[in-house]
């Protein structure tokens, strides 16, 4: 006696384009080969700084152009591949990567606008960032590390202003150049904290002034030593911060994955009862 009715499901349904695109854009050979196009559009813009021959040229335009349509066909895939598509433009490197790609595609080339068309294709590099989560972790740590960061600038502005004061009314007189006013002497400062030839300036202010290399070591513990530190320390600080937070973010995620594993477990088994019971 046959019955009409399935008892074995033959195949699975097709996945959807939305889940094809999802695997894709999350295939880690995929995002190498991304990368890949990414370092050879840097490589096209270096070659654009150079005296090339006319074919050669030629062919650097056709790869821009070919560069450009991959990138709109990469982020056409990763935009249908959302599950949900308002989220897509939730995420900050999405738009910006929206945004890159869509300017490359007008022809500006020959137009007055070529050196504003050259501008967006150098910052297609940028799209790196957006493709390696590390990099991004590290943009968004600098970003978030932006007001802590904020006032110790403005606490090193404080110190150059008077320490800038102070250089031009003394030292004014010995190198108008140097000295000549506090933004002049702001700027040399500067030439101070990074230590380019800072010796040079001071052997000269030390000639009128024995003592004036008290001003210069004052300077640089504030700065180079104190501040560039307390900089440093910040960023750090709020790297480690990003970074576990990230993995308290994964371990989270390993047991809700453990549970739904379980219960696709029990669903299977519950679907091998009912199928033996119908033999």
């Amino acid at each position: 006696m046959t019955s009409n009715q399935p008892t074995v499901v033959d195949e699975l349904d097709p996945p959807s384009l939305q889940a094809r695109f999802h695997r894709l854009r999350s295939n880690k050979a995929f995002e190498l080969f991304v990368i890949g196009i990414i370092v050879f559009s840097a490589l096209v813009i270096g070659a654009k700084t150079y005296d090339i021959p006319p074919l050669i040229s030629k062919i650097i335009v056709f790869a821009d152009w070919f560069i450009t349509l991959f990138f709109l066909v990469e982020i056409t895939i990763r935009f249908i591949g959302e599950p949900r598509k308002r989220d897509f433009f939730r995420s900050a490197w999405n738009i910006f990567d929206t945004l890159i790609v869509v300017v490359s595609l007008v022809p500006i080339e020959d137009s007055e606008m070529a050196l504003v068309g050259r501008l967006i294709r150098v910052f297609r590099v940028l799209r790196m960032v957006s493709i390696i989560p590390e990099l991004r972790v590290l943009i968004s740590s600098l970003i978030k590390a932006m007001p802590q960061l904020g006032y110790v600038a403005l606490l090193m502005f404080i110190i150059f202003y008077i320490y800038g004061a102070i250089g031009s009314f003394f030292f004014a007189s010995v190198n108008e150049v140097l000295w000549g006013d506090i933004a002049i002497s702001m700027l040399t400062l500067f030439r101070v904290m990074t230590f380019e030839d800072w010796t040079d300036v001071m052997y000269e202010t030390m000639e009128h002034y024995p003592l004036s290399w008290l001003f210069y070591v004052s300077f640089i513990f504030l700065t180079a030593f104190a501040f560039l530190n307390m900089i440093i320390g910040i960023v750090v600080n709020v790297i480690e911060s990003e970074n576990r937070a990230r993995q308290i973010e994964e371990q989270g995620e390993q047991p809700a994955r453990s549970d739904l594993e379980a219960q696709l477990k029990q669903l299977q088994e519950s679907v091998n009862q009912l199928l033996e019971r119908q033999r």
